[in-house]
């Protein structure tokens, strides 16, 4: 099987796809051709993000061919459709592969701490039984956050070791809500999942519920007005600093704010953001990472 790769822009890719796909293409998905460079960019818009609603600056098309279909001429008609011209195109070989289980082959059990262990379905059973480590069973989906990523890790991390017990926990910008899960199991009382986007709030609702515990989840206008033990968001430096002075007021007098999603070159300037309300200072850093953590002053009368 093969596979034709091209750039475009973003404003083009949806055309483009729906192109190739009418054309006689199996199928045309898109990546960001920057993924995991300092240039990458988030495709749903965060308060404060630079991300687009057309489509990543630099989108990777990805078109699989059937057998027999000669690229050029697919390009060709494609051209002819959207009257434009494509520019520099590769085909490559796709290896006939048993997709699930190579996609299941690549997660495998996450060690966070010597407390927490993050476990897809399909390594449940292999397990041992006398590890009495808590687990959480997640599969890698839409949403943001298998644990995999050194700023989920690092969150993770902190509450491993720090969160206190039946303490009342705020995780905003839930992704799969993987730390809101984590917390729960943890020992935390009150817990809310809190996304601007739908489908990560009924991820983590799903979730959830397969770890079987309770967590309340919503989009942000569904929070209700109150402040919370600890408030940890995962998300991008550039919301972070937008949501500063909401993500402080959610605190509670002596409660944690624990922040990440921030490379290590961004802590003091998003640190600085925080600075009127919470003193953030950097509690762990992995792989130009950093997690941030800071505590809320009590007021003295």
């Amino acid at each position: 099987m093969r596979e034709l790769v091209l750039l475009c822009s973003g404003d083009l890719a949806d055309d483009l796809t729906d192109a190739f796909i009418d054309a006689g293409a199996l199928s045309a998905s898109v990546e960001d051709a920057d993924l995991d460079t300092p240039n990458e960019k988030p495709l749903f818009g965060e308060p404060g993000s630079d991300a687009t609603p057309q489509g990543w600056d630099r989108s990777r098309l990805l078109v699989l061919l059937p057998d027999g279909l000669d690229p050029a001429q697919l390009v060709e008609q494609v051209e002819h459709q959207l009257k434009l011209q494509l520019g520099q195109w590769d085909v490559r070989d796709v290896p006939d592969q048993d997709w699930v289980r190579l996609t299941q082959s690549q997660f495998g059990p996450i060690e966070v701490s010597d407390r927490l262990l993050i476990v897809p379905t399909w390594h449940a059973d292999s397990i041992s039984p006398a590890d009495s480590r808590i687990r959480i069973e997640l599969d890698p989906g839409l949403a943001f956050g298998t644990g995999s990523h050194p700023t989920t890790h690092l969150c993770l991390r902190w509450l491993s070791e720090c969160l206190p017990a039946d303490t009342s926990v705020l995780d905003y910008g839930c992704g799969s809500g993987i730390l809101a899960i984590a917390a729960k199991l943890l020992g935390a009382g009150l817990v809310w999942g809190i996304d601007i986007d739908e489908q990560a709030v009924q991820a983590t609702t799903d979730n959830a519920r397969a770890n079987k515990v309770e967590i309340h989840t919503g989009l942000p206008d569904q929070l209700p007005s109150m402040e919370f033990d600890v408030v940890v968001a995962n998300i991008l430096s550039n919301p972070l600093k937008v949501l500063a002075p909401m993500l402080c007021a959610r605190v509670k007098p002596g409660g944690h704010l624990v922040l990440s999603g921030i490379l290590e070159r961004q802590a003091e300037e998003v640190a600085a953001f925080y600075e009127p309300w919470i003193r953030m200072t950097t509690w762990q850093s992995y792989d130009g990472w950093v997690c941030l953590a800071g505590q809320r002053a009590i007021e003295v009368s």
